[in-house]
């Protein structure tokens, strides 16, 4: 091996946390792209001695002082790894060609920088070190143990005093939903990130570390805060870097235990609104954001500094992809790095929930800028996101696994893995699915409710039919006594009597003479009002429409004051069962009329009923009218309340389906709710998904 490259100059070399099998570490810093490189005991001893320029004395050196054995190979692969991290000095032509052609592969047009950093752009604003220094001994205080007791106390007496009034404390928001309570609000809450960056900021100093930059990041779009707190990974102690990365969520808790006291404390106002919301708030969004090891916030740094494992989500997304693939295909490659297998479990089972709970966020936030921009951009970004954040990583895991199919041998994994391919091929691919599965209402093929059709009782005059009771078409179920309806017929009878006698001698009296043929008229109109009144008088007598069944409440008898409108009887027919069924408009063209219907009701004594599609609604209904299937009373189907007209509106397009012809002679007394299972169109999970994917971009995609 030829002479040693020169080191930059500007590179540091300080003592790092110990590993925890005890092994000694070093951070090697690199200061002008503020970059930290773990190293241990070996490649530590090689830099030490690096001014000796000669690799065979410095592995010699090293044999001969140390414990340690290593030789002139160590000495290449390090050499590798500092001019693949451009750490040396470039002293050739070939040195700056490298040099350019990493700085030309590493440049990104416009249109890739903007994916890349469309979703988090981040804005250096302020180098806070000179401000830092000057006013760190004001800090001090909030590091001392009074400090903190204090917090204890304002907390413990904010959540007693607040607890007394509980829910004038929980109603506080809704008073101050003006724009002044907003702007109070808003400024809260900027006040208290300002406070989280500024906790890290001043802990980073305290322990000797150097904070570059202070600024704004945005975050799909929404502005936050951020400190650069990189050169923590120097500090050799990690209870100071836990310190470091808590510092932000312990301002915010201690600024909310303040404010719970103050909410108590404080008069009505905005600025009471604004303690209720940092007492709240603040906290909520510390533990479920920052405190979360999932995404690379405060909980990740804290939780990589407790378990002393730099680059955690990388090494624990390493050893998911390798337990992954040796669990599908048993490639038989090593662990990644030697660890107790307590810790490869750990590492293995946070890298598969950490997938999992990045696919949530991600098709959140590719939801969320769909919905945000006008609907072209949004489905561009939408795609975006899906695909380079989901898709994108999927790909490249079965393309990596695809390159090494050479080294694929029949063994228990591979054979399991077939076998859990070809069940997916089965349930996913194959058209085994048939028949569409609906929310249903079955009640009797006849039946008609009867109403009080005026106000008024109950007379005793006729016999009051009760529940249960058969009855034929045309019997009276009840007699209804209307006074003012009776009054208002004996007026109109009256005045029409009047009329006839006036008509009668109109020949003999000059003055009915004078009125002409406009007496005549008279005359008819109130004819006609006596007959429209005996007719609302007929109508008092309710008589069954049809043979069948009366259902009846048992507290209605003679004498019963009623209101118009009132529900008196249901007359069931005695034979026959009709039902309606509802389903989405991807299932409405897989069904024709004439298809077989099978019932099964929601109630378990009742067995299957076998019935056929007579009818299809080729438009999707306006209102729901049956309660029971409703969301809003528990029912599967997505529907909302309309405030005024207190309608049901379905959320989704929704098609009614006509049943009938239901085998045997079954009779049902009222309705009942079930699920159909309509026609025998088979139909494959995938096709299906591709067809609703195919029907949303054309819906998306029109204008």
């Amino acid at each position: 091996m030829p002479r040693l490259p020169q080191l930059r100059q500007e590179l540091t070399l300080t003592r790092g946390a110990a590993t925890p099998d005890g092994a000694p570490t070093w951070m090697l810093h690199d200061p002008a792209g503020n970059r930290f490189f773990q190293i241990g005991w070996p490649a530590f001893e090689m830099l030490s001695r690096w001014a000796l320029d000669d690799p065979q004395a410095i592995a010699a050196s090293i044999n001969e002082q140390t414990t340690l054995n290593v030789g002139v190979s160590d000495m290449e692969a390090l050499v590798r790894m500092l001019r693949q991290q451009n750490l040396l000095v470039s002293a050739s032509a070939a040195d700056t060609g490298r040099l350019a052609a990493a700085a030309d592969a590493s440049r990104l047009s416009h249109a890739m920088w903007l994916l890349k950093h469309y979703l988090m752009i981040r804005i250096p604003l302020w180098h806070p070190m000179a401000f830092l220094r000057r006013f760190a001994r004001y800090a001090d205080l909030a590091y001392r143990p009074a400090f903190w007791a204090a917090v204890a106390l304002c907390a413990v007496l904010g959540l007693g005093l607040v607890s007394r009034r509980w829910d004038e404390f929980v109603h506080t928001f809704h008073g101050y939903a003006d724009l002044n309570g907003l702007l109070a609000i808003g400024l809260a809450l900027a006040f208290a990130k300002v406070l989280h960056e500024f906790g890290h900021a001043f802990t980073a100093h305290r322990y000797g570390c150097r904070v570059p930059t202070m600024g704004v990041a945005f975050l799909v779009m929404l502005p936050v805060l951020y400190t650069d707190t990189t050169d923590a990974w120097k500090v050799p102690g990690r209870a100071d870097r836990l310190r470091i990365g808590a510092a932000g969520m312990l301002a915010e808790l201690a600024l909310a235990a303040f404010a719970t006291l103050a909410w108590s404390l404080l008069p009505d106002g905005p600025l009471r609104a604004g303690a209720f919301l940092l007492a709240t708030t603040t906290w909520i969004g510390t533990l479920t954001i920052n405190a979360s090891p999932f995404m690379r916030f405060d909980g990740y740094f804290l939780l990589s500094d407790w378990l002393n494992m730099p680059n955690l989500h990388d090494r624990a997304f390493t050893f998911g992809r390798w337990r992954m693939r040796e669990w599908l295909f048993g490639f038989g490659d090593p662990q990644p790095e030697p660890c107790a297998p307590s810790r490869r479990r750990f590492l293995i089972a946070f890298s598969f929930v950490t997938w999992l709970y990045r696919l949530a966020v991600f098709l959140s936030i590719a939801l969320v800028v769909y919905h945000a921009f006008f609907k072209v951009l949004g489905v561009m970004l939408f795609c975006v996101e899906f695909g380079w954040f989901i898709v994108r990583p999927v790909v490249r895991e079965v393309a990596a696994c695809w390159r090494r199919r050479h080294e694929l041998r029949w063994c228990r994994q591979t054979v399991r893995c077939a076998a859990l391919g070809g069940v997916l091929f089965v349930l996913l691919v194959l058209p085994w699915h048939g028949g569409v599965n609906a929310p249903a209402v079955f009640g009797p093929l006849r039946a008609q409710g009867l109403y009080a059709p005026q106000v008024g009782y109950v007379s005793a005059q006729a016999t009051l039919a009760r529940d249960g009771e058969r009855v034929h078409a045309g019997d009276v179920l009840a007699v209804l006594e209307s006074p003012d309806l009776g009054h208002r017929l004996q007026e109109a009878q009256t005045d029409a009597a009047l009329l006839r006698w006036e008509v009668e001698q109109q020949p003999f009296d000059q003055r009915l003479l004078e009125q002409g043929v406009a007496l005549k008229k008279r005359w008819d109109a109130a004819r006609e009002t006596v007959a429209g009144l005996e007719a609302q008088v007929a109508q008092l007598t309710l008589r069954a429409p049809f043979d069948g069944t009366v259902q009846a409440d048992d507290e209605l008898a003679p004498g019963t004051w009623l209101p118009r409108g009132e529900r008196l009887f249901d007359v069931v027919g005695t034979a026959g069962i009709k039902g309606d069924a509802f389903v989405g408009e991807d299932d409405a063209g897989r069904i024709a009329p004439g298809d077989a219907a099978q019932f099964v009701a929601s109630v378990a004594e009742m067995g299957t009923l076998h019935c056929r599609v007579t009818a299809i609604d080729r438009v999707n209904i306006a209102t729901l009218d049956e309660p029971a299937i409703a969301s809003v009373y528990g029912g599967p189907v997505p529907a909302e309340m309309q405030p005024g007209t207190r309608q049901l509106v379905p959320l989704l397009a929704t098609y009614r389906v006509r049943i009938g012809e239901c085998a045997g002679n079954k009779a049902l007394a009222r309705q009942i709710t079930g699920t159909a299972t309509l026609g025998h169109a088979r139909e494959s999970f995938a096709v299906r998904g591709l067809n609703r994917l195919i029907s949303v971009l054309e819906r998306e995609g029109g204008a």
